[in-house]
């Protein structure tokens, strides 16, 4: 995970899930539990990681998913 840009008053850290060995939850989880609340996490899959979103919902973050590559998917997610 690399800080790499400033967002708003925040920074925005990314994660590229396609470089996680196994299953890549645990490390997603992770990242979010250290996500600030003026921090956007940025997570790169090569698909639509839906069965995330309802998790993100449960522990308070918005999300905004947009496909920017047939194998890649770009996921925004913030603190409420």
């Amino acid at each position: 995970m690399t800080n790499d840009e400033t967002a708003h008053d925040g920074t925005t850290r990314e994660l590229d899930a396609r470089e996680i060995d196994g299953e890549p939850f645990g490390a997603i989880t992770s990242a979010l539990s250290d996500l600030g609340d003026d921090e956007t996490l940025v997570l790169v899959n090569s698909f639509e990681p839906e069965p995330l979103y309802a998790v993100l919902d449960r522990r308070g973050f918005d999300h905004e998913t947009e496909q920017v590559a047939p194998d890649e998917w770009r996921v925004e997610i913030e603190p409420r």
